[in-house]
């Protein structure tokens, strides 16, 4: 009996990765392209209702699969300040952020700094490669 448990553990795990594989793959590896809800993104890939796959996600990630994905954002746009190629618009743009007020909000609560402190402090630590 202990096996059928294992199978749905299973299945629901795998499930979860899945997840995570999506929402990584939209954050991390495509530019503004996509402008479908991400609800109906999983919904649609995963074949299951939305509902049942937050449910589960927040079951045992601990978790709303909405902060995961603001999360996976917020680590791009760490990512992308320390490359300092971007503007923050440009870096708002193409995370579909609907304004550069709301990314930089929405930075802060996450991390406690703002865009420009958090990319002040991570200059002030770079060396210059013949200071090294």
């Amino acid at each position: 009996m202990a096996l059928g448990f294992e199978l749905i553990d299973d299945k629901k795990s795998r499930l979860i990765e899945q997840i995570k594989t999506i929402i990584i793959d939209l954050v991390h590896h495509q530019d503004n392209e996509n402008k479908t809800k991400l609800s109906e993104m999983l919904s649609s890939k995963l074949l299951h209702d939305y509902n049942y796959l937050s449910n589960l996600f927040s079951e045992v990630e601990g978790t709303t699969i909405e902060k995961y994905f603001i999360a996976q954002k917020i680590e791009k746009v760490k990512e992308l300040l320390v490359y300092d190629e971007l503007s923050l618009s440009e870096i708002a743009f193409r995370l579909n952020y609907s304004s550069v007020a709301y990314l930089s909000n929405q930075f802060k609560k996450i991390t406690g700094l703002s865009p420009s402190h958090f990319k002040n402090i991570r200059k002030d630590r770079r060396k210059p490669l013949d200071e090294v």
